[in-house]
């Protein structure tokens, strides 16, 4: 029989002022085994009470995220169920930065706190916060080298077994929900291969070229000649590593470099594919009139980004995202990047939304790490693990809920040859 008596009730009433709710969606257990909550609910079980300080001390999302990552709250049934939940109500429903408490709701929570015995100092944020990543001045050629290493620079161990054997860590292009990952994942980076009109001797650059897959993709199959550019030491190694076993060291080059900082132009072609969430909105028109110096005129840019939906674009640095995910990305609304790339001296050619087919991808992923968590654990650390879990399963619901998009916009440089009369060309 399940007890209803002890911490629990108090605890969700703490939980409810949180989610700015009247009554919490989910059945909560306690450290002291008793439960509140509606029956048949996705569970969350709270196993120490210093989870509930670390709530009184940061109230929101940042404060339920950093228990959750430092293993004192869990979601032990379906991730999607739970959290699905958590985003369904009250204030984590609400758009941009997350509201905190009236002062009249933090005394209730301080009460709360002192009858469950959860009084004491702030605890220490969990060690995979990005405290070193975010200092320094924003978007400086420094501080980005830092916030890069901090998300990709955590094993590619770790990321091998969450991406799958494409190591392509950007949304998959889905011809259905069956399709797999792995031939989703190949179908997208044809696709760019396609809208870039890539033939034979042209030079390419892939801007944030993660582990090389685009790269080896667009010069096996089309022959081309690729540098690919990434921040992290760990993307590169691999990256070269991986061109070396593909024999196309002769084609590709990897490099360490900063996209501000590449000057052997002109290129014939260049791919972004997820990595302009992490220029930032001040930089986003630098980023465009960069890249449009470095191609030669008639050449395309193919640039593939999450785009926000949900409104005014809003940031709140103290979100779960900027302290654990990706230390000072943002994501900027479609009209913003178009605006952006026309502004940078494009001309466009095709816009393309694939929100459901990110929702399906980070599905994959999760359902990656699930599969193989000891195995994610050993390649890292469980907070890190759990870090990746949260913020995968809570953006597939984002994808789903609509509030955050996927595009591929196509633009190329005026000049030169006249694009296809038809998008068809690519299609």
């Amino acid at each position: 029989m399940r007890r209803t008596a002890g911490a629990a009730p108090r605890l969700a009433g703490a939980l409810a002022i949180v989610l700015g709710t009247k009554d919490i969606p989910l059945r909560l257990r306690a450290w002291d085994g008793s439960e509140a909550g509606p029956a048949g609910a996705p569970l969350l079980v709270v196993h120490s009470r210093r989870a509930l300080r670390r709530i009184l001390f940061s109230p929101g999302q940042l404060g339920l995220s950093r228990a959750y990552v430092a293993g004192e709250i869990e979601a032990p049934g379906d991730i999607f169920a739970s959290f699905g939940a958590l985003s369904s109500v009250g204030k984590f429903a609400e758009s941009g930065p997350f509201r905190r408490p009236t002062f009249r709701e933090l005394g209730t929570l301080a009460a709360a706190a002192v009858r469950l015995g959860a009084v004491g100092p702030n605890p220490a944020p969990p060690p995979e916060e990005a405290r070193v990543a975010r200092k320094g001045r924003r978007h400086s050629r420094k501080r980005d080298a830092a916030a890069i290493s901090h998300h990709y620079d955590v094993g590619n161990d770790f990321y091998a077994l969450i991406l799958g054997p494409s190591l392509v860590y950007s949304c998959a292009v889905w011809d259905s929900p069956g399709t797999g990952l792995d031939a989703a994942q190949e179908a997208k980076l044809d696709l760019v291969c396609r809208k870039l009109g890539l033939q034979a001797g042209m030079r390419v650059l892939d801007v944030g070229c993660g582990w090389g897959s685009f790269a080896i993709h667009a010069a096996r199959r089309y022959g081309v000649d690729v540098v690919g550019v990434t921040l992290s030491a760990e993307q590169a190694e691999l990256a070269r590593k991986r061109v070396a076993e593909a024999g196309l060291t002769d084609r590709v080059e990897i490099r360490i470099q900063d996209y501000r900082d590449v000057e052997d132009a002109p290129f014939d072609a260049i791919s972004s594919i997820g990595m302009s969430e992490h220029v930032g909105r001040e930089q986003i028109g630098r980023y465009a009139s960069r890249l449009h110096a470095l191609l030669r005129p008639g050449g395309r840019l193919l640039n593939h980004a999450i785009s926000w939906n949900a409104g005014p674009a809003a940031s709140d640095p103290d979100s779960f995202i900027p302290r654990y995910v990706f230390p000072d990305g943002e994501m900027l609304s479609l009209a913003e990047m178009v605006g952006a790339l026309e502004g940078g001296g494009f001309e466009v050619l095709d816009v393309e939304a694939l929100r459901p087919h990110y929702a399906l991808t980070l599905r994959a992923w999760v359902d990656n790490l699930e599969r193989q968590w000891d195995e994610a654990v050993r390649a890292s650390s469980p907070g890190r693990a759990r870090v990746w879990r949260l913020y995968m399963a809570a953006s597939a619901l984002g994808f789903e809920a609509g509030t955050t998009g996927v595009n591929q916009v196509l633009v190329r440089r005026p000049g030169g040859a006249e694009p296809p009369l038809r998008r068809t060309a690519w299609l």
